[in-house]
C-alpha cells in the first residue's frame, strides 16, 4: 500500500512540475479512472468529474450547491405557452479551448449546440457511433428520441428546441452532463483526418479548465482556461491523482499530497475529523444504492421470487456493517429528501422463514445466482464487496447459493447492461437534476430497459404510463401524486432490492476555500482556491 502511494504521488509530482513556476495547483485524489472524456455516452459520476465538470459547459447549469437552473452558455431563454418550444439566446464571445493540433478560429455559436444534440439523435451523423461501443445512454433512457422533435439554428446566437409533447423536466435535463456542448469545428477537423475517436481522448470545450494530458489510471492534468467567460479560476493547475484505494487516498490527504479526496471509508470519518489540518464537509446524499435483478431471466422474472430474495437480505445489517451509521435503509427508489417521495410505502420485511416458504411455493429450489459487486467506492456505496458478502451469507440461510463477481469499473458498467447477465447487480444513483424523473425514468422506464440504463431490464406498463404522464404535467403537486403511485407499482413488482441512502462526506485540507458540495454528487473545482 505504501509503495502504491509513493508511485501515485510520484506520478502526480511529475505532472505538477510541468506547470509554470509559482503556479497554484490543486490535487484531487479521485477514486477511479474515467471511462472517457466525452460525457455524452456515459452515466458515471467518475467520468463526469473528469470531463463535463472541468472541460465543458451546458446551455443552462445548476447554481452551485443547489438544483436551481441558471444561465450557462445560454444567457436567457423563452418557453412557449404550450410548453413545446424552447428558444435559447446564446452568450456571445465564448471561446473554445486549444489543444495540440487544434486552435479554434471562431467563438461558440449555434452550430455547436445543434451538433451536440444531433450526434446523439441522428444515426447518419458521423459521430453517432464514432468509436466501438459508443451509445448515448442518457439521451435514449430519458426517451428524448420520442420527446425531442428538432433542434434548429435560428441564427448564429439563437437555437430553438421543439418538443413533440410537454416535458416538465426538460430545462433541468439540459443542465445535465450528457448535454455538454462540443466544438463542431474541432469534430469536423477530427473527422477530416479520420481521427473521430480522439473526441473521447482529447476533449475540447468552453469550460473553466483545459485538458492537458492523461496518464492512464494514474494522473489527469488540466490548466485554468484564461479566457473562461466567467473569469479565470483561482487555481492555475488542476491534477486528478487517480487513487482507487480509500486508505491510500486518506494517507495522501493527511500527508498533503492532495488537498481533496472523495468517498472516505465510514470507519475513517472520525479520524479525518480529528486531524487538525483537515476539515470534513458532509450532507445527506440525493442517492440510492440498489440490487437490480435481471427480470428477463428465470426465476427473477417472477416478482414473488424477487420479493422472497428481498426478504432474505438483512438491510439493517448492511447499514450497520458497511455504512457504519452514515446511511439509512432505503424502501423507495428515490431518496426521502426528494419531492414525490412516498412515505407511506411499506418496505419488504427481513423474514428468512417467510422467504423460504415463498421460494418453495414458487417452485424454486437449489437456486444459484451471481451477485455483481462494483470494484470502486461510490457516494451511495462505501464497499460493494462487503455488501455482497453479507448478502451471500443471508441468501445461504434460505438455500440460495450466491457467487460474487466483479470487473474493472468501466467494464463492470458495460457488462452489467447485458440482458443475458445472470443474477443481480449492485449499483446506485445520485440524482442529476433534482427531479424524480431522473431516477424513475432513467433507471426504471421501458426506454431505459432498452438502453441498459435500467439494469433490471424491467418494463411495466402501469409504471411506465404513470411516469410518462408525470413528465407531461406542469403542476408539481400533481406530478408528485403520480410519482407516489409509481412507487407503489415498483414496490409490488420489486425489480430491485432498495438498499440504502447514504450521507456524503468530503474531506479536504483546511487550506482549501470556495469548495461547494453539490447535492447532485459531482465534484467541481471552479471557484476553489488554496490559501497560503
Amino acid at each position: 500500500m505504501k509503495l502504491r502511494s509513493m508511485l501515485l504521488a510520484g506520478a502526480a509530482a511529475v505532472a505538477m512540475t510541468a506547470g509554470a513556476a509559482g503556479a497554484k495547483t490543486l490535487v484531487y485524489c479521485s477514486e477511479a479512472s474515467p471511462e472517457g472524456f466525452d460525457p455524452a455516452p456515459y452515466t458515471s459520476g467518475t467520468t463526469f468529474d473528469a470531463s463535463s465538470h472541468p472541460v465543458y459547459d451546458q446551455l443552462v447549469e445548476f447554481k452551485p450547491g443547489t438544483t436551481e437552473v441558471e444561465p450557462g452558455l445560454a444567457k436567457s431563454w423563452d418557453i412557449s405557452d404550450d410548453g413545446l418550444t424552447y428558444t435559447f439566446h446564446l452568450r456571445p464571445g465564448v471561446k473554445f479551448h486549444s489543444v495540440q493540433g487544434f486552435t479554434p478560429t471562431r467563438d461558440f455559436n449555434a452550430d455547436d449546440v445543434v451538433f451536440s444534440f444531433d450526434r446523439q439523435a441522428d444515426k447518419n451523423n458521423p459521430y453517432y457511433q464514432y468509436a466501438p461501443g459508443i451509445s448515448y445512454e442518457y439521451y435514449n433512457a430519458m426517451d428524448l428520441p420520442k420527446i425531442l422533435k428538432s433542434v434548429e439554428k435560428v441564427d448564429d446566437m439563437t437555437v430553438k428546441f421543439t418538443l413533440n409533447e410537454p416535458n416538465a423536466p426538460f430545462l433541468a435535463d439540459l443542465a445535465m452532463d450528457f448535454a455538454s456542448i462540443m466544438s463542431k469545428e474541432y469534430t469536423d477537423k477530427l473527422a477530416s483526418e479520420g481521427k473521430e475517436a480522439e473526441l473521447n481522448n482529447v476533449p475540447v470545450g468552453t469550460g473553466p479548465f483545459e485538458f492537458v494530458a492523461y496518464q492512464k489510471d494514474a494522473v489527469i492534468r488540466y490548466k485554468a482556461n484564461p479566457d473562461y467567460f466567467k473569469g479565470k479560476a483561482p487555481i492555475d493547475d488542476l491534477i486528478f491523482a487517480i487513487t482507487p484505494d480509500p486508505a491510500v487516498r486518506m494517507q495522501k490527504l493527511q500527508a498533503g499530497e492532495c488537498q481533496i479526496m472523495p468517498y472516505p471509508t465510514p470507519a475513517d470519518i472520525d479520524a479525518l475529523k480529528a486531524d487538525p489540518n483537515l476539515k470534513v464537509e458532509e450532507q445527506p446524499g440525493l442517492n440510492v444504492a440498489y440490487l437490480a435483478y435481471n427480470t428477463k431471466m428465470a426465476p427473477f422474472d417472477n416478482p414473488k421470487v424477487r420479493k422472497a430474495l428481498n426478504m432474505s437480505i438483512n438491510k439493517q445489517a448492511i447499514i450497520d456493517a458497511v455504512f457504519q451509521g452514515a446511511g439509512q435503509v432505503a424502501k423507495n427508489p428515490i431518496p426521502p429528501t426528494m419531492w414525490g417521495y412516498n412515505k407511506d410505502i411499506k418496505d419488504d420485511s427481513y423474514d428468512p422463514e417467510a422467504a423460504k416458504k415463498m421460494l418453495a411455493d414458487a417452485g424454486v429450489k437449489d437456486l444459484t445466482m451471481n451477485i455483481w459487486a462494483m470494484p470502486v467506492q461510490r457516494p451511495y456505496m462505501p464497499n460493494a464487496r462487503r455488501t455482497a458478502e453479507l448478502m451471500q451469507s443471508d441468501l445461504a440461510k434460505v438455500g440460495v447459493t450466491a457467487n460474487i463477481v466483479s470487473y474493472e469499473w468501466g467494464e463492470y458498467l458495460e457488462k452489467s447492461k447485458d440482458p443475458n447477465r445472470n443474477g443481480a447487480v449492485i449499483l446506485g444513483w445520485t440524482g442529476d437534476n433534482g427531479d424524480p424523473d431522473n431516477f424513475l425514468g432513467v433507471l426504471l422506464s421501458c426506454a431505459g430497459a432498452e438502453t441498459g440504463a435500467n439494469r433490471a431490464f424491467w418494463c411495466d406498463k402501469d409504471f411506465n404510463d404513470l411516469i410518462n404522464k408525470a413528465k407531461q404535467v406542469s403542476d408539481q403537486s400533481e406530478r408528485a401524486k403520480l410519482y407516489e403511485q409509481a412507487q407503489v407499482v415498483f414496490k409490488e413488482q420489486a425489480p430491485w432490492d432498495t438498499l440504502a441512502h447514504s450521507t456524503v462526506f468530503m474531506p479536504m485540507s483546511k487550506k482549501v476555500t470556495g469548495y461547494v458540495m453539490s447535492p447532485l454528487g459531482g465534484h467541481d473545482f471552479y471557484g476553489v482556491d488554496i490559501s497560503e
